[in-house]
């Protein structure tokens, strides 16, 4: 006989995990469905960001949604610390977003007006050079300005992924591990998954299967339509305190070491790394801090991000087999407090809250003239 649970969340990576683990808290009876490292794990490329200042140009639900996953991390790093003993290296000093150009600055002003005007004012404001330079010692001549934001922060995203797992375990969570997905089956009120010789039937499913969630998806109504974008990331030998900060392209992690990254690549599946693009990424990492001239590049590896169209998330809930969720986006560890501590409870009650309104992928769907 099948094994039954409350919730299956297929997929174990950043989403599908804070997902798991945000519904085995509440007590409900959850199955993390996990292909295991042979799959595009995201985290492996995620840059650690906990970053608001530009999430939701254009679209205002976005924004809040992020300014509120923002305000729930510490939430969320206390008690996965306080539960599996491992501190997820959460900072929220703020967070800077450098401009090397005089169009670089224009741009980043208009945005931040274009947000202001749609979601508020959350503290963004404009540095110039003078500012910039008062805050930040050792910046290049090339650098005009910098965008401040207040809420931005970052995290270690391996960390991260390692403690919303062993929180769901701690919490009674059924781990399944190289689970690849033959069948997904609607009964009724129900779901049939088979895994080869393992069959568990669950009241509700959450496809949260980055890459894999296009194929997966119509498999319960749903639409889920990402595609790969390569990122590229360089990471330094430890140095000394370089940057209370983090920034878009740079980031210096609490053991020491420099991350300098921020490529977008369409190149299919393919996780390598080009020189050229590396060059790319160091030449404005340098312009920004000429010292790092100095550092030794002891690893860089690329990864793939989880991207729709919009560069937006999906959130939905299949209208042909109610019961059946849809979860994705590329920022996995700005998300984490939001999916941990506000989806999972809504997916769990059956119904997600109007705020997720405006994350179906119906909005890909609209019909032309």
């Amino acid at each position: 006989m099948p094994d039954s649970h409350d919730l299956a969340v297929i997929g174990g990576g950043l989403v599908g995990s804070a997902i798991a683990w945000g519904a085995a808290r509440l007590g409900a009876d959850v199955a993390l469905l996990d292909e295991g490292d042979v799959a595009f794990r995201a985290a492996r490329g995620n840059f650690g960001l906990v970053w608001v200042q530009s999430k939701g140009d254009g679209l205002p639900p976005y924004a809040n949604w992020t300014r509120r996953s923002a305000a729930l991390w510490p939430d969320l790093a206390a008690e996965l610390s306080s539960m599996t003993g491992t501190d997820v290296a959460l900072r929220q000093p703020g967070g800077l977003h450098f401009c090397l150009s005089e169009q670089e600055v224009e741009q980043r002003a208009a945005m931040i007006s274009r947000m202001h005007n749609a979601t508020g004012d959350i503290g963004t404001r404009l540095l110039d050079r003078g500012d910039v330079r008062a805050m930040v010692p050792g910046l290049g001549p090339q650098v005009q300005g910098a965008a401040y934001c207040p809420k931005d922060g970052h995290a270690n995203p391996l960390l991260l992924l390692r403690a919303l797992q062993a929180g769901f375990r701690r919490h009674r969570g059924r781990y399944l591990p190289g689970a690849r997905i033959e069948r997904i089956t609607p009964r009724g009120a129900d779901f049939a998954i088979e895994l080869g010789t393992t069959h568990i039937v669950v009241r509700r499913i959450v496809i949260a299967a980055g890459l894999g969630s296009a194929t997966l998806a119509p498999l319960v109504g749903l639409s889920m339509p990402v595609r790969p974008v390569r990122g590229q990331i360089m990471v330094t030998e430890r140095l000394r305190p370089l940057l209370d900060w983090p920034t878009a392209q740079i980031r210096q992690t609490v053991e020491g070491s420099i991350m300098i990254g921020d490529s977008h690549e369409d190149v299919g599946f393919d996780e390598g790394t080009s020189a050229t693009e590396m060059q790319r990424i160091a030449a404005r990492a340098l312009a920004t801090f000429p010292a790092l001239g100095q550092a030794q590049i002891v690893r860089h590896w690329g990864a793939l991000r989880v991207m729709t169209q919009d560069g937006a998330p999906i959130y939905e809930q299949s209208g042909q087999y109610p019961g059946a969720f849809a979860a994705t986006c590329h920022s996995g560890v700005t998300l984490a407090g939001s999916h941990a501590l506000a989806l999972a409870p809504a997916i769990l009650d059956g119904m997600l809250p109007d705020e997720l309104r405006a994350f179906t992928s119906e909005r890909f769907h609209v019909p032309t003239v």
